[in-house]
């Protein structure tokens, strides 16, 4: 297969999927202008990596070009199945994160001939695919020799990690090493199954994880993936049947992470590996339906970023991103719109406790970080475009009916994240410190600078979101809750007795621990606290607090003398 045995051309999308994409939405069509246009890239990165290792030695491997010749005569033998496997993820992550090692980008532990060799990985995963019969060498990686799409076997290595080891295929039968494929030595890739789609659930593959090569971590047989995906994709059909039928075309396989801590799922895709969702053990359906949409929004930005420029490179501006703890680049946060926007397009439709919460935060949240870049000055028209058309539809989206209980935590929650990053990340203007501090000590009222923030990342002591995973609780199981006061850092990472007593309605008790905390340490999570105390009891203090802790906490240091901080913020004037 030549890069050329099918002329790449230019890709042209269709002018409704174009605009679907660009609204947040994507139908099939959508995802087969994508698909097209990835299979082009992945064998341009694919050249690029061969061309680049040209005289590299293999060590005991074949040349590089054996690998690249057993995929040509396997795509000539039986295109269909080599096509799905050229656009599997790992095949993309390999590519990529061997060409950086080639070009010195990113360094690794492995010898360079064990990553360039991967080729021959995938060379043999096309000739089994294909039917073809065949002998070559592939890398031996901890002990391990995984073929994509296909599954692995463990290889003995007699002196250290890494080795080459024979696979072959004969009539039908493969072997790896002394390994027959299909007996017990082999360890095939299990796949998710749900009404419409198909997915490889890879826990193989060394690429799977998007950035650097890890080990096998072969799932038990009990594993929760398989019922959670079903049930999940259930959920996906029912509720929105067009998204579902967009992302079985789209998603090709699922990495599955071990469980994190409940209410805080991790989730990670990647540009270079398209179709791909990493996901944590979900706690439930719902969140895992979630997910794949999240992950799978993320995958459609990033091939359609492969198209068009949203943005142009350089700047060092950062912006505030409601899903992070840190202060998060232009095309970062263009990432991170597109993804909520989709997981907020699906809470939508979701009418359970957490559901309702999961809108009414993720709407609100969503859009304030879509106002905080839509002046953007990188942004080209067609970024702005992107910009425009989803606040047009988080717009419309604000004042629809959340049950009371649902709208204030998930206000509570977003002032929650934004003061505590605005404490950490934002530096206040020190001769404005000192404007403050005279007027505080003059006894007149104090006003609040204007202009750009200066934002300085800081060190977070724990995450920001701590406070929404103590609702979410608080939302399924109230009682639970107020029985991990004693100990809530046990059970929630980063959170003290106060932050449980403030979101299960002690709010007395929890102002009083956030005051002596900030007398005692200064410490900016006491301070958002306060201010969220003195929200709940409705004290005008809290609108400073929560919107300009950074230049509160700025004043109390300078002024040194254990001044009440209530009565300081209480003399704050915009």
């Amino acid at each position: 297969m030549h890069v050329d045995a099918q002329p790449l051309g230019q890709h042209r999308v269709g002018l409704a999927p174009y605009r679907d994409l660009l609204s947040g939405e994507c139908g099939p069509d959508a995802v087969d202008s994508l698909r097209a246009a990835e299979r082009s890239w992945r064998l341009l990165l694919l050249r690029a990596l061969i061309d680049a290792a040209d005289g590299i030695p293999t060590a005991s491997l074949p040349p590089l070009d054996d690998g690249w010749q057993l995929l040509t005569r396997a795509w000539e033998a039986n295109p269909e199945p080599v096509e799905r496997l050229l656009l599997y993820p790992t095949v993309g992550t390999w590519a990529a994160y061997a060409l950086r090692r080639v070009r010195g980008t990113v360094t690794g532990d492995a010898p360079l001939w064990v990553e360039l060799g991967q080729l021959h990985a995938v060379g043999a995963s096309a000739a089994v695919l294909a039917g073809l019969d065949f002998r070559t060498t592939v890398p031996v990686r901890d002990g391990w020799v995984v073929l994509p799409m296909l599954g692995g076997a463990r290889v003995p290595v007699a002196d250290g990690r890494w080795a080459g080891a024979q696979v072959s295929a004969e009539a039908g039968t493969v072997r790896v090493g002394k390994v027959r494929r299909g007996t017990p030595g082999w360890s095939p890739l299990r796949e998710l199954s749900g009404d419409g789609c198909t997915v490889v659930l890879d826990d193989l593959d060394p690429y799977r994880g998007l950035r650097a090569p890890q080990p096998p971590q072969p799932l038990d047989s009990d594993s929760r993936f398989p019922a959670l995906f079903k049930e999940a994709w259930a959920l996906l059909v029912q509720d929105d049947p067009d998204m579902a039928r967009a992302a079985a075309k789209g998603l090709s396989s699922v990495v599955p992470r071990p469980r994190a801590e409940p209410y805080r799922p991790h989730s990670a895709s990647s540009g270079d590996a398209f179709g791909a969702v990493v996901a944590s053990e979900p706690d439930d359906a719902e969140q895992f339906a979630a997910t794949l949409v999240h992950e799978f929004q993320h995958n459609k930005l990033g091939a359609f970023m492969h198209l068009f420029t949203l943005y142009r490179d350089g700047g060092t501006e950062r912006f505030y991103a409601p899903w992070r703890d840190d202060p998060r680049p232009l095309g970062g946060l263009l990432q991170g719109v597109y993804a909520f926007f989709g997981v907020t397009r699906f809470y939508r439709r979701r009418h359970t406790q957490l559901g309702a919460f999961e809108y009414a935060l993720w709407r609100s949240q969503t859009l304030r970080a879509l106002h905080g870049i839509r002046e953007a000055d990188r942004l080209t028209d067609l970024g702005r475009e992107l910009v425009d058309g989803l606040t047009a539809r988080l717009d419309a989206w604000q004042d629809e009916p959340v049950g009371p209980r649902a709208l204030d935590a998930a206000r509570h929650a977003a002032a929650d994240h934004y003061a505590s990053w605005r404490a950490h990340h934002v530096e206040a203007d020190a001769d404005e410190v000192i404007r403050a501090v005279k007027a505080y000590e003059a006894d007149r009222a104090v006003t609040l600078p204007q202009g750009a923030d200066v934002v300085v990342p800081g060190s977070p002591r724990r995450g920001f979101d701590t406070g929404a995973v103590l609702l979410r609780r608080l939302l399924a199981d109230p009682e639970a809750l107020r029985a991990l006061r004693a100990a809530p850092g046990e059970v929630v990472e980063g959170a003290r007795p106060e932050d449980v007593a403030l979101v299960t309605g002690d709010t007395g008790w929890a102002r009083q621990r956030f005051e002596a905390r900030i007398i005692e340490e200064g410490a900016p999570e006491a301070w958002v606290g306060l201010g969220l105390a003195l929200r709940a009891e409705h004290h005008p203090a809290a609108d400073v607090l929560l919107t300009r802790p950074e230049f509160v906490m700025a004043v109390h240091a300078e002024l040194r003398g254990g001044v009440d901080p209530v009565r300081l913020a209480s003399c704050f004037r915009s």
